[in-house]
């Protein structure tokens, strides 16, 4: 295929629009201010060919391939076409026909290469056969020479894995599965030594003449990578200041005036020649006029005139070959969730530690709270109302927070994945969502079976097996609320920071008002009365207190009888006084609890769907 990159002054600019000032200063907030970042951009690649994007930082090489793959977003605002095979592409196909490989390599630290490949192709090729992504998985490791590495894991920050370059090819190989014939690449060489560097883009061009156009971005190529290139541009200010093969590059500037220095690498060279010096006004002024006169003359030179006659050479085609879409054969939502599930839960299910201090986390701090109390007391003058209130305040209070910190600690991770891989057409953000969220589960249950079987039986609570299991199910919501109201956050705030301090914030609220702890609920006033019935705390208090408390016989130290010491004798009183009504509502509070789950899921994927429109890539 041709690909046909076309852009003109007036409707093939990109525009971004942003906020003058900071949300703190109200009055320049709410100005806006648009700054163009692409200006009179037009190239043309045939296939088979390899074009390397050069410029100095802030050039708007990145921009570029965002235009082209899509990636814009609500803030910009294209204005131009892309042709393929002479054909205008939709702007909604731009993702069905593009595959771009961002600068950072998001990948799953505990899976294989071989694993991290096949789930990428069970999400993204429907009609095939296990064995038949087997195969499709060991031919792209082999053309991406990855077959060596196929069963190492991937690696990370905390424990070693692949290398770097390794690692950038199993991003290069998860797009290949798609077989794409057009692929963008965001400077695949950036943290590789320059050997590996080199490497990797001997292997693009090696992909390209298999049929594909490859375009990535790039900064300071070796020398050795000059006749690699099919093709070289070089942007600045973002307007495109060359476009042609290398060997055109050294005559143009040539005949500029710009020789390039014996034993000099002339990517660096020329790249000096057309970089704005932003160091003083002076140097600012010279060099954006040199570049101007550069960008003037590569207009109006023959290199120009040839490449836009080709585009319309291409254009003017009676017989224009079909555009060729990536593999559209995407799984049912429902194979795709599945496909998510099995690989959160082999990913995280490898992390030996993590796994143990999920698992022991709420037995930790069971373990200071049994400490604390050693054992319950009947008699009210040695505590019993106190230390049972005190163990349903920090059953209810804590739980909250074990989940809380689950959730920052590993959401983020997979929240950068499902951006990416949203972005490819894989499955949507709220998907992985519901994946972590199911995914969760029987950790959450077994965690908390084990904080309860410990702390309840330890400290002497109502000695019988039901309200022991009741006491257990009550328990498991406030902490499962925590990590699933944590992710539904993290779906619209991008800093884990803030909704760390955000969740904690709302659980201290709803401890506070809906608890009945620090004030009677019949003694608040009624908006706080009313603002109760919103809380998970209100259901999870009532339940504990009536489970703990009916039926409990209290006594009193009668050798030395103190005022008032005996005025409780039955821990129904504790309830009447309290919670009035509590027994008769505790089929009722079970139910209201248990609903806060599928209205937090619920909340969760508005928040992700939310996110599609908040987040780029």
């Amino acid at each position: 295929p041709n690909i046909d990159i076309r852009t003109m002054f007036l409707c093939c600019v990109c525009v971004f629009s942003e906020r003058l000032g900071p949300w703190w200063d109200v009055p320049s907030y709410r100005k806006r201010w648009t700054r163009q970042i692409l200006n009179d951009v037009s190239f043309h690649v045939d296939s088979g060919q390899i074009m390397g994007i050069l410029g100095n930082s802030g050039s708007g090489k990145t921009t570029l391939l965002d235009a082209i793959s899509g990636r814009i977003g609500n803030s910009g605002t294209l204005l131009g076409e892309v042709f393929i095979n002479g054909r205008k592409l939709k702007r909604a196909e731009y993702q069905d026909c593009f595959s771009y490989v961002l600068q950072s390599d998001t990948l799953l630290s505990y899976l294989t290469v071989e694993e991290t490949l096949t789930y990428t192709a069970q999400l993204a090729l429907r009609q095939h056969s296990a064995e038949a992504i087997k195969k499709k998985v060991s031919a792209v490791m082999a053309e991406l020479s990855l077959t060596h590495v196929a069963h190492s894991v991937i690696g990370g920050r905390v424990f070693p894995g692949i290398s770097g370059g390794e690692r950038r090819r199993v991003s290069i190989a998860g797009q290949l599965l798609q077989n794409p014939r057009v692929i963008l690449l965001d400077e695949p060489t950036t943290g590789l030594d320059s050997m590996t560097a080199n490497q990797i883009v001997v292997l693009l061009a090696e992909l390209a003449m298999r049929n594909r156009i490859v375009i990535v971005t790039i900064h300071q190529p070796r020398s050795e990578l000059f006749n690699v290139f099919s093709r070289i541009a070089i942007m600045s200010r973002g307007e495109l200041v060359f476009c042609g093969q290398p060997g055109e590059m050294v005559d143009f500037f040539s005949q500029c005036g710009y020789e390039c220095p014996e034993y000099c690498n002339p990517f660096d060279i020329y790249v000096d020649f057309t970089s704005v010096d932003t160091r003083n006004s002076d140097r600012e002024a010279v060099t954006f006029n040199r570049m101007h006169e550069i960008t003037s003359s590569y207009q109006r030179s023959d290199i120009n005139q040839s490449m836009l006659g080709k585009i319309e050479q291409s254009l003017q085609q009676s017989d224009k070959p079909a555009i060729p879409f990536k593999s559209k054969e995407s799984p049912s939502g429902a194979a795709k969730l599945g496909v998510l599930i099995r690989r959160t839960v082999r990913n995280l299910s490898r992390d030996r530690m993590g796994v143990l201090m999920r698992l022991s986390q709420n037995l930790i701090y069971g373990l200071f709270v049994a400490f604390f109390v050693i054992h319950l007391d009947n008699n009210v003058n040695k505590g019993a109302v106190q230390d049972r209130i005190g163990i349903i305040y920090q059953s209810i209070g804590a739980s909250p927070y074990t989940g809380m910190l689950n959730a920052v600690a590993l959401f983020p991770a997979l929240r950068a994945i499902s951006d990416q891989e949203s972005q490819d057409g894989l499955y949507s953000k709220w998907q992985m969502f519901l994946a972590y969220i199911f995914h969760i589960l029987p950790f959450s249950i077994l965690s908390v079976f084990i904080f309860t079987s410990f702390l309840y039986w330890t400290v002497g609570m109502h000695p019988e097996t039901l309200r022991f299991l009741c006491y257990t199910a009550v328990v498991l919501v406030p902490h499962i609320i925590g990590e699933l109201l944590t992710v539904v956050l993290l779906g619209v705030v991008q800093d884990p920071n803030m909704v760390n301090t955000g969740v904690a914030l709302l659980n201290i609220a709803g401890i506070l008002v809906g608890s009945g702890f620090l004030r009677s609920t019949a003694q608040m006033p009624t908006i706080f009365q009313w603002l109760s019935y919103l809380t998970f705390q209100k259901y999870s208090c009532e339940l504990l207190i009536v489970t703990e408390f009916h039926g409990l016989e209290l006594t009193c130290n009668t050798s030395r009888p103190l005022p008032g010491a005996c005025l409780i004798t039955d821990g129904g009183e504790i309830i009447d006084a309290g919670y009035p009504g509590a027994l008769s509502r505790y089929t009722l509070d079970f139910v209201l609890l248990y609903s806060f789950l599928p209205a937090l899921l619920l909340l969760g994927i508005i928040s992700f769907k939310i996110r599609d429109r908040l987040v780029r890539h």
